[in-house]
């Protein structure tokens, strides 16, 4: 019971500090590798911000948090949060990796070797069929073919795999609102399913509508579970572009299906292949590309909190960091150089500065002063 008790505890101080206003994936895990658990963290959330020079930090209340866990639950759902036991170890290699999502379903998918699915919304009825048959194979396999639960190649995709349980594959749905949000409204029903034979995945909490800012956030969930992702049919600039983006960024496997050239809706998939992506002709060439010839190439999957914790840093320090910053974005490595300091001292000033917000992060590790 003092156990469960403690558990509880440490649940709520965790939702805390990632619903507080400033703390983002980055800045979450630098407070948890320097102050050793939340409840730390939290104590020293106000002097941080002091340090930082801006105004009082707004740490988000207790009640806040269990009201939260309370309504999870009672949708027959649960939060994981980065460093728990189920959490997907690629998904947590990302730097930008959701420091806590809200799940129901069956986590064991979690496990499975899994393989991103997306495309376009206005999708063509071949494209759609091809997806619904190639998720059914990847999932007869045993892969989790998971994407984002949007029309066309989305819905395709997670109707052929879901309940494909037999080989122990099946379909992952990431959604950019609410666990209990429906969007779009007409896969109302499919996204029940999901939740009941598959897995459902929201990072924003329970309740929350999704807005045009969070569907990025999505993406990088989609490309960051898996070991590759296939781009079915996709415009030259859409969201599932920007997904494969993503995808190859992390250092997974870019794959797409050709289509014609006199169909706009094949152009980006064309395209990728044209810049290097893995063709796609059916699910023998998916399994081909993301199972290795050797198990000993399996890559294995770093710690949460790996690298050394931030160290204290002195007012001349801070003034030599702030002077390198500006209203354009700088990579964190440059500030490194320039400055001429410890990693550690100039990851401190920027959580500093963060938690009092004056700073703004950007993607590929660029700041910038708000």
């Amino acid at each position: 019971m003092a156990e469960r008790a403690a558990a509880d505890h440490q649940a709520v101080a965790r939702l805390r500090l990632i619903r507080t206003p400033q703390i983002g994936p980055v800045t979450y895990r630098q407070l948890i590798a320097r102050f050793g658990n939340a409840g730390a963290a939290l104590d020293a959330l106000p002097d941080l911000a002091r340090r930082g020079g801006g105004r009082a930090l707004a740490v988000a209340p207790a009640a806040l948090a269990e009201r939260e866990i309370a309504a999870a639950a009672r949708l027959g759902a649960r939060h994981l949060f980065i460093d728990d036991e189920l959490y997907p170890p690629l998904l947590a290699e990302l730097d930008d990796a959701p420091p806590v999502m809200t799940v129901r379903g069956n986590v064991a998918l979690l496990r499975c070797t899994a393989v991103a699915m997306v495309g376009a919304r206005n999708a063509s009825a071949a494209a759609c069929r091809f997806a619904r048959q190639l998720a059914f194979e990847l999932a007869d396999d045993g892969v989790a073919v998971v994407s984002g639960l949007a029309r066309g190649v989305d819905t395709a995709a997670h109707v052929g795999a879901v309940g494909q349980t037999g080989a122990g594959g099946g379909t992952i749905g990431v959604i950019a609102g609410g666990i209990d949000v429906i969007y779009p409204p007409e896969n109302a029903a499919l996204q029940e399913r999901i939740a009941v034979e598959g897995l459902l995945i929201a990072e924003q909490p329970p309740g929350t509508e999704p807005r045009a800012r969070h569907f990025p956030y999505r993406n990088r969930i989609i490309a960051g579970l898996a070991v590759g992702t296939v781009v079915v049919e996709a415009a030259p600039r859409s969201g599932s572009l920007i997904t494969a983006r993503l995808a190859g960024e992390a250092g997974r496997e870019v794959m797409a299906v050709p289509g014609s050239p006199l169909d706009p809706r094949a152009q980006g998939c064309n395209g990728l292949i044209r810049d290097g992506a893995i063709l796609i002709q059916s699910a023998a060439d998916v399994i081909e590309t993301i199972r290795p010839i050797d198990a000993r190439m399996v890559r294995t999957p770093q710690g949460v909190f790996t690298g050394p914790p931030p160290q204290d840093a002195n007012d001349g320090e801070r003034r030599d960091v702030i002077s390198l910053l500006g209203p354009v974005g700088v990579a964190v490595d440059e500030l490194i150089r320039q400055s001429g300091l410890a990693p550690a001292i100039v990851q401190t000033v920027l959580l500093e500065l963060e938690l009092a917000g004056r700073l703004e992060r950007h993607a590929a590790g660029r700041v910038s002063l708000v």
